[in-house]
Parts: C-alpha cells; structure tokens; sequence
C-alpha cells in the first residue's frame, strides 16, 4: 500500500514585470532546484490560509489576489513511499512585483513559461506552469476561480 499525502499547498506568482508577465521561480536550497512556491498545512490551518502564509515566508508577497487554479499537482516520493497530492493556487501580483527570499531558496528569477520550462526539472512542475499559463495568462482569468479569504 502505499499512503496519500495531502498536507502540502502550492502556489505560482504571477507579476507583470517591465510590461511581461512572468511567474516566479526560486532555488531551493534543500535539492538545488527551481520550483514555485510549496510548503506544509500546519495544525488546523486550512489549505488557503496555509498558501498565503507560506507566500508571505518564503517571498514576503503579500497576497491579495489568491485562485484556485483548478489543477492538483501529483507524484509518488519514492523517498517515503508517499503520493503527494498538492492543490495549485495561483497569486496574482501587483505589477514588478518585489520579492524577499528567505533561508530556503537562494535566487529567484521571473521568468517566461519557456524559461520556467526550462529552469524547472520535474514534469510535474511543467504541467502545472503549463495549466497556469493557459487559464491565467493565455485567457481571462475566470473570476469562479477567485478565492475569498480575510486577511
């Protein structure tokens, strides 16, 4: 058997940079990679409230604009013998939108969906750049996807 894990969140920034828009990418420092931002639903949290906490330590984005984006990201770590299943949020960005890192990541870039393909190493992250670039960038952001929270 092998168990479900659905205590993770992530989210994808979204800013339109010097007149592009971009999402962001940061370098993990734990594996050496590019990824979006992701991180653990603590305590009695729930998956919103977890994203816009994790946005705010990982980035200090504060966040404003927060989507469902209709998509799960999945895949087994063999690591633990786990299937992560992770709902994708997206966080749309006042425009050259700053960034502040912290001891989790060291660089971060905003890049194009062809730079993000690029830069990322995992299919499973492609398919969610890919998913967000077609609804969120590609078309009008479909306000049903709107998530309502207090801040």
């Amino acid at each position: 058997m092998i168990p479900v894990n659905t205590a993770i969140v992530s989210g994808v920034a979204l800013s339109k940079i010097d007149g592009e828009m971009k999402l962001l990418l940061m370098k993990r420092v734990k594996g050496d990679f590019w990824c979006h931002v992701a991180g653990s639903i603590e305590n009695d949290e729930t998956a919103v409230e977890a994203i816009i906490r994790e946005f705010d330590e990982e980035t200090q984005i504060q966040v404003t604009e927060l989507y469902n984006a209709q998509f799960l990201e999945q895949f087994f770590e063999a690591t633990v013998n786990v299937i992560e299943l992770i709902p994708v949020f997206v966080v749309l960005c006042s425009e050259n939108q700053e960034v502040e890192l912290n001891e989790e990541h060291t660089e971060y870039r905003w890049c194009s969906l062809s730079e993000a393909l690029e830069l990322a190493p995992f299919p499973n992250q492609h398919a969610v750049y890919k998913h967000v670039w077609s609804y969120f960038v590609d078309k009008p952001v479909n306000s049903l996807y709107r998530v309502p929270y207090r801040n």
